[in-house]
């Protein structure tokens, strides 16, 4: 056991509920959003996801840090871990894997995030199922300080997170998914669109994961990343082919400057979005949203293609969703949650837009979705 895994620390809910356990990481308090994921792997996936932004992410997998941390797997583009906390169980003493270049615990002390292990994630998933997500914190402080500072946290709704994480600035990007590429590895998988990157495609940045990115990229496009907050007119300044809308962190409500760009793009060239992009095309269709008690996060939830009646298993991080009722006859829903009905899939066909609410680049995750970044080149070979 490290040093640093024998700090006594707890974490409490703005309910009032106090978790006892051993800090390890960054020696730092933490608030945030307290919410689970239930894949049993990608725990550096899920660290560096930026759509956590602003979350204590609770692993439900009791034994995490195994694998270690290594220089492949990072989702943020500045591979840096975009999670306030991490909440496990158990935290492995033995780092194993082949790839791995340090452990769990000294990624996260040396990026400045605490972890908080020992806890029982069972109870705390449960609470939270029954109770919703709310706002903790972490800290060595008396379990009444934590449970005043969590209380004294925003709350997620109407919260704009999207300005922590989007880039500053535009950039280009070529990176592939290499060997993970598995329709160029694998013959029995299908053919992939011809990657001849002749087409240009702008992709919004709200805190895009990596693979998305390289999907895009695999998929045969040149691709040029724009901030959250550049206009409808500066993106039709590239000259672009498509445009994509990419995931992110906090409420899509309170993003009315995203909203009013996407609105003045519609119709003008095909629009692809992905899980805050979803979000934000309804909106701009004249939609709404609204948060669910504790959200979808993790690598085994169920959607069914209505077009096709097949069901997916996909990978999933959001805590908001469309109202479908809302939108009116604006777009027809294409995708839809088994577990609860809501929206997972929308397509506008006059606005040559589409969307899912889930993470069809996986990361980590199955790959059942992969057909929607092909879906997308033929709306430009059109």
């Amino acid at each position: 056991m490290s040093a640093a895994s024998a700090r006594r620390a707890s974490l409490a809910l703005a309910d009032g509920t106090v978790f006892p356990g051993k800090a390890f990481g960054a020696d730092a308090p933490a608030v945030g959003e307290v919410v689970f994921t239930t894949g049993m792997t990608g725990y550096q996936e899920v660290l560096t996801d930026p759509s956590y932004c602003g979350q204590l992410v609770t692993m439900t997998a009791p034994h995490v840090g195994n694998t270690g941390i290594n220089g492949q797997d990072a989702e943020s583009v500045n591979d840096q871990p975009q999670v306030a906390g991490f909440i496990i169980r158990d935290e492995s003493p033995v780092v194993s894997n082949y790839r791995s270049v340090e452990s769990l615990d000294a990624y996260l002390a040396r990026s400045g995030i605490v972890g908080i292990s020992e806890i029982d994630t069972r109870k705390l998933t449960r609470h939270l199922r029954d109770q919703g997500s709310q706002n903790g914190a972490i800290g060595s402080e008396a379990p009444d300080t934590l449970v005043e500072r969590a209380r004294a946290a925003p709350s997620m709704a109407g919260l704009d997170l999207v300005r922590r994480v989007s880039p500053k600035s535009s950039y280009e990007f070529s990176e592939s998914r290499a060997e993970w590429n598995v329709k160029a590895l694998d013959p029995r998988a299908g053919k992939s669109m011809p990657s001849d990157h002749r087409l240009h495609v702008v992709a919004y940045d709200y805190g895009a994961k990596r693979n998305i990115l390289r999907c895009l990229v695999d998929t045969g496009f040149r691709v040029t990343v724009v901030p959250a907050s550049t206009t409808a007119e500066e993106v039709l300044g590239h000259s672009p082919d498509g445009i994509f809308l990419s995931n992110g962190p906090g409420d899509p409500a309170a993003l009315p400057y995203a909203v009013e760009s996407i609105r003045g793009l519609l119709g003008k060239k095909p629009i692809f979005g992905i899980c805050l992009g979803h979000q934000l095309l309804a909106l701009a269709l004249g939609a709404s949203t609204y948060k669910l008690k504790f959200g979808h996060r993790g690598l085994n939830q169920p959607v069914k293609d209505l077009t096709t009646g097949k069901v997916e298993i996909t990978t999933q991080n959001h805590g908001f969703v469309v109202d479908v009722a809302s939108l009116k006859g604006a777009a027809k829903t294409t995708h839809l949650h088994l577990n609860d009905g809501s929206s997972e899939g929308l397509e506008a066909p006059d606005a040559r837009a589409f969307s899912v609410q889930y993470h069809p680049e996986a990361a980590a995750g199955p790959h059942d979705a992969l057909y929607l970044f092909d879906r997308f080149r033929r709306m430009m070979d059109r």
